[in-house]
């Protein structure tokens, strides 16, 4: 076809072809890990949200469209009970959640998730939650739970609530229970280079047909911290077999005699991520789990456990998450230019950390305005931003709201011999040259004058336009 239609428009192109296929083939199941679905709108307009005055969603709110929303519709297979509860709390509204982990400095492309959760909610009148992912309390802090919640404020977003997975520990473990007493969940004795191993090849650990009643008891104990660290972990009983890995018996729970800085030594157990992030969005009836791309092979695990809890399935969509070149986003390559004093630390202005942004005169305007620009897709994590495009924004706003100044870097001090045969000795400048309504500024001139090195040569060169001799 691209020999045929050379010179079409690619985008066009792949419209009409989506629109045969679904008319051909109707809409791809839900659950099909390796299927196409159609590009997402992006996101509106980032607008800061009112503060909230109740702790529900207001009555008269508009009821979604998912498909106007995400261009599909999806059956997340909720049983009629689960959705009449659902939707009693909801009132038909959109609610998402900006999930960070509390361990370390948000970037940018945290900027382009907490833009797309609040902005989509509030596009459709609905509410954001910040809920902090605090289930590794070995690398989370206060420090980094406090810059969260600076940052996100400092973005112009407020939050609908902000909460913490640690915050339904209690009722985590329950479920974890009653996983248990289902058959659904065991203790498992493997130490970690083995269970990989197994995991690896589909081997089932020796220990996965324990008995309920055993199970339970050793449970129990990992609670009271009868065990040491890496001695078990709780493990999900799924399909050993599955091609995806994620399903192969999840671990659920793991020993660490670590504080948390949110819920202190209440707990020596600490549920893993995949087991938590479900669960919680569940307990906090998130209509749309808007997640990166990295975490599509996991949604057959999130689903999983929410099938076996009997609780809510809300609707999960992955979008493509934001790489840019010439810098580092990852939080553990930062943390390691910090252990190896490459940078002073996460607000150090070379990164492309909020706090590193900020430090350099970026607002939170020129950020959202990129997210804006860039926009939410589907597209591979592959897909590389040039860092000239965020600067492109801060010029455009520096443009109207920076008056123009001059100023010399690397200063020589130059007099003039003949200034007496000077006529103008007072210049005046606009102070934003693209509209001169805004005011000017008045330089005078005298015989001494700075000006850059680089516009200074003793020698005369063929094509220097700066000070030489004739």
């Amino acid at each position: 076809m691209k020999d045929v239609y050379k010179w079409a428009d690619g985008g066009q192109v792949r419209t009409i072809v989506e629109k045969q296929k679904l008319a051909l083939l109707g809409e791809a199941p839900p659950k099909e890990e390796g299927a196409k679905k159609k590009k997402a709108k992006p996101a509106p307009e980032a607008k800061p949200a009112a503060k909230a005055t109740e702790d529900k969603p207001e009555e008269e709110a508009k009821t979604i469209d998912i498909k106007t929303l995400i261009g599909r519709d999806v059956d997340t297979g909720n049983s009629a009970e689960l959705l009449a509860k659902h939707n009693a709390f909801t009132k038909g509204r959109v609610l998402t959640r900006f999930p960070p982990e509390p361990n370390g400095y948000l970037h940018i492309g945290h900027a382009k998730s907490i833009r797309f959760n609040f902005t989509v909610a509030k596009e459709y009148g609905g509410e954001t939650y910040v809920r902090f992912d605090d289930t590794n309390p070995i690398k989370e802090n206060n420090e980094f739970i406090d810059h969260i919640k600076e940052i996100v404020d400092w973005l112009g977003y407020k939050p609908w609530k902000t909460t913490a997975s640690s915050d339904y520990f209690p009722e985590l473990y329950d479920h974890a229970v009653k996983l248990i007493k289902k058959g659904l969940a065991f203790v498992c004795f493997q130490e970690a280079a083995e269970m990989s191993h197994c995991r690896r090849e589909c081997i089932e650990s020796p220990w996965r047909n324990t008995s309920i009643e055993e199970n339970l008891k050793a449970f129990e104990k990992m609670r009271c911290g009868y065990y040491a660290e890496g001695k078990c972990c709780l493990r999900a009983k799924m399909d050993m077999s599955s091609p995806n890995t994620v399903m192969r018996d999840m671990v659920m729970y793991r020993v660490r005699f670590v504080g948390h800085p949110h819920s202190g030594d209440k707990w020596c157990i600490y549920p893993t991520y995949d087991w938590t992030h479900g669960m919680v969005d569940s307990m906090e009836n998130i209509t749309h789990s808007l997640c990166t791309l990295e975490f599509e092979v996991r949604r057959e695990c999130y689903y999983w456990f929410l099938q076996k809890c009997d609780m809510y399935k809300p609707m999960v969509w992955e979008f493509g998450r934001l790489n840019m070149s010439n810098t580092v986003l990852s939080k553990r390559k930062i943390e390691m230019l910090i252990n190896d004093k490459f940078v002073t630390g996460w607000n150090d202005p070379r990164l492309h950390t909020i706090q590193g942004l900020k430090r350099r005169g970026y607002t939170p305007s020129i950020i959202n305005t990129f997210c804006e620009a860039i926009g939410v897709t589907r597209n591979s994590n592959e897909t590389l931003t040039s860092y000239k495009l965020l600067e492109h924004y801060a010029r455009r706003e520096l443009d109207t709201s920076a008056p123009r100044t001059f100023g010399v870097a690397e200063p020589l001090l130059l007099e003039i011999v003949n200034f007496e045969t000077v006529k103008e000795t007072k210049i005046e400048t606009p102070l934003f040259p693209a509209d001169p309504t805004k005011g000017n500024q008045t330089y005078t001139v005298t015989k001494n004058v700075f000006i850059e090195m680089d516009d200074f040569s003793e020698d005369k060169k063929t094509g220097f336009f700066g000070v030489m001799p004739e």
